[in-house]
């Protein structure tokens, strides 16, 4: 077990590490004093004398300073004086102000450790390596407080270091390209929790010099991507391409020149591994991605998920002898012959995940420079898996499972299973990745979000800095001081409901799911929404029979309705008081308005028929109640639909201030637009209106015209 200062903390986090409970311990030496520091640091000890910043302070670096240490003093002057309004100088000849050093005794510090200790006239930060006299920094930008008219840190001494060297994101753009600017401002937010690896699956969102027509418009060059790689290692994250082979690859093969490569002549989803052509392109491909991530060490080659694997004929042939793990295998193997030469090959393949294939002869095992990123412990508890695979040498990744594919927002504090609530997402992270840190079997961790449903990135970034803080110290805090210090840490001391907030979106997530069409994408049959019928003849004939049909999801829709305005009193509650990061809230307040949308447009469906109805019981007493009343319904539909467009509109607009518009084209390059076969809820339009598909396609706009037909019709024989 990780050490802590405190023994009372150290028996709570036991017993919650034990039993597999939530872990809600007693409050933690740092959040007693107001300070949120993420990950928590593997010892703390409060006490002595405070360090109290002068409006100039000196940030004090050793003679020898490396270049990456010169750059860290820089970034800490540049923050002290954007965020605390100080004066800095960087020097070399002073023992007072913020002492950077790496004169320490090797053998008292872990690889990425460092420590921190306050007096009255300095702040030594200590560390053996240029990554650790970095995150000592960030930790140290975290610890400053303000009361008054004084800044100043607290006396304290700190040492830490990570459990897991290497603690990796898992960056999805395959639906969407965000901005350049957002995505320095992203890696900027994952080096503060000490990330240390970008794994960016780019797929089309890379301009291919080799082959071009892959690149969708607007891609970023080889150069840009170079770029991206040159600042990340500012902020020492390490970009890693994730461009995928076997399977996920529409974005390639849905091209006609590359129909003679797929498995399945009608599939684009993925390669034959059996034709040569399949590798002469993803080497190209892999290639140009190397290139622009140079000194990066590793790729990620994906590969999962490969449903028509061993359906053609020659595979099939192949597979009587070595089954379809062994056609997997003859892939990957053939891929790191070529990769392993210039990087480590990442794949999503599991800890002898090959010999519990269905495979008839698993006689394929796969080379075992390759690196293993997926990890299922919980099919063994024990790690018997993952310890058979580290005997036999292999590099393994702990993997965080990405937390829901529901639209909008992600189930961080519930799931809905079989109608019921089970835990969320949170839970899971912390189940599975205490335990597996502390294992000291796995060379990393890597937290997925994939863009399957087109969430805004920044609604995994709970998701990320949980991972960072469980991979870091497996012994941190529990879930409800990390979530509360998250909150305070990323937006700002001044926040209420948060966790409400989040709640309030998780459930609105699920209704929004659930209305409609939508879930049909993952789930099949399972029933659709109409519009009311429709009056006909002279009398007004109707049949009102849709609130019998949908009364459940009409009432449903009022109590959501309720919940979903006051997610949106939050949230402008917040956006006046969040210091940082309050661009989230414009995001919140986009989903939290299409949720109420599709809750207002139940209602209006309702009101629709009973307006229609009462035009049919006035048909023979009051034809003008009857005409005012079929102009009545003609207006319920027009304000949804406008209501429909200024939400959308609102949307696209808030989530194009930080990437590119979906499916755009340019004046040189048109946009090549085909569903991918899974299917994917982001992949059902070009654009943004996947998000309101399933509402355009109940056709009101149709049932509008064929009403105003009607109600001309009446009005002239009236």
């Amino acid at each position: 077990m990780k050490r802590i200062t405190s023994l009372i903390s150290l028996l709570a986090i036991t017993f919650v590490y034990i039993s597999g409970l939530s872990a809600q311990t007693t409050t933690s030496d740092l959040a007693s004093l107001g300070l949120h520091v993420i990950p928590y640091p593997q010892e703390v000890q409060l006490g002595g004398n405070d360090f109290l910043f002068l409006n100039k302070i000196v940030v004090n670096l050793d003679n020898n300073a490396s270049e990456v240490d010169r750059q860290t003093a820089e970034y800490l002057k540049q923050e002290l004086e954007q965020n605390w309004g100080l004066t800095v100088i960087v020097g070399t000849n002073t023992t007072e102000g913020i002492l950077l050093t790496r004169r320490v005794t090797p053998h008292l510090f872990k690889t990425q450790g460092y420590s921190i200790e306050t007096n009255t006239k300095a702040i030594t930060i200590s560390a053996k390596d240029e990554d650790g006299l970095f995150y000592g920094v960030q930790s140290l930008l975290q610890l400053i407080k303000k009361s008054g008219q004084d800044t100043y840190v607290p006396g304290m001494k700190i040492l830490d270091w990570p459990d897991v060297e290497i603690r990796a994101a898992h960056y999805d753009t395959k639906h969407h390209q965000d901005k350049a600017s957002y995505v320095k401002s992203f890696i900027r937010d994952l080096a503060k929790y000490k990330i240390n690896m970008l794994v960016w699956e780019w797929e089309d969102k890379l301009a291919y010099e080799s082959h071009p027509e892959i690149g969708a418009p607007g891609a970023f060059s080889i150069e840009e991507m170079q770029e991206f790689t040159k600042y990340a290692k500012k902020y020492h994250i390490e970009l890693t391409p994730l461009v995928q082979g076997l399977g996920h690859v529409s974005f390639i093969l849905k091209w006609p020149q590359y129909r003679d490569l797929r498995e399945v002549e009608d599939s684009d989803w993925e390669f034959c591994p059996l034709e040569e052509g399949t590798y002469d392109l993803l080497f190209d491909l892999w290639d140009e991605a190397m290139e622009a991530t140079p000194g990066s060490k590793y790729i990620h080659i994906g590969s999962d998920e490969t449903f028509e694997l061993g359906l053609c004929d020659k595979c099939q042939e192949k597979a009587k002898d070595i089954g379809n793990s062994g056609l997997y295998h003859i892939f990957a193997n053939k891929a790191a012959a070529h990769l392993k030469k210039s990087r480590k090959v990442m794949l999503w393949e599991r800890p002898m995940g090959w010999a519990k294939s269905r495979s008839p002869i698993k006689n394929m095992v796969p080379d075992t420079d390759l690196v293993l990123t997926e990890e299922y412990h919980y099919e063994t508890p024990d790690f018997k898996n993952a310890r058979e695979a580290y005997k036999m040498g292999f590099e393994m990744f702990m993997y965080d499972p990405n937390p829901g594919l529901e639209p909008l927002f992600l189930p961080y504090h519930f799931k809905i299973r079989g109608g019921k609530k089970v835990d969320g997402s949170l839970k899971a992270s912390y189940d599975l990745l205490v335990p597996s840190a502390d294992s000291d079997l796995f060379h990393g961790m890597i937290n997925t979000s994939w863009d399957d449903s087109g969430l805004h990135n920044q609604m995994w970034m709970l998701s990320f800095a949980t991972s960072a803080q469980y991979s870091w110290n497996a012994m941190a805090p529990g879930l409800g001081e990390f979530e509360e210090s998250f909150f305070a840490n990323y937006y700002g001391e001044n926040l209420i409901d948060m966790k409400e907030l989040y709640e309030l979106l998780n459930e609105g997530a699920y209704y929004y799911t659930h209305t409609l069409e939508r879930n049909i994408w993952h789930h099949g049959e399972i029933g659709k929404t109409h519009l009311p019928d429709l009056p006909r003849g002279q009398y007004i004939e109707y049949d009102p029979f849709w609130n019998t049909e949908y009364k459940d999801k009409v009432i449903q829709s009022r109590k959501q309705l309720n919940k979903i305005e006051r997610a949106l009193q939050i949230i402008q509650i917040n956006r006046k008081h969040a210091t940082k990061n309050a661009y989230d809230f414009e995001v919140y307040r986009s989903i939290a308005k299409l949720i109420q949308h599709t809750c207002l447009t139940y209602l209006d469906l309702s009101e629709l028929e009973y307006t229609i109805t009462q035009a049919h019981k006035n048909a023979f007493s009051n034809r003008k109640a009857s005409l005012e009343s079929l102009l009545k319904a003609e207006q319920i539909i027009e304000n949804s639909l406008s209501r429909r467009q200024e939400v959308y509109n609102d949307m696209v607009l808030v989530w194009e201030k930080t990437r590119l518009p979906k499916g755009m084209s340019t004046s040189k390059k048109k946009y090549f637009f085909k569903m991918d076969r899974s299917r994917h809820f982001a992949n059902r339009t070009p654009d943004m209106s996947y998000l309101l598909y399933d509402e355009q396609l109940l056709d009101m706009e149709g049932y509008l015209k064929k009403l105003k037909k009607y109600r001309e019709s009446f009005q002239l024989e009236f």
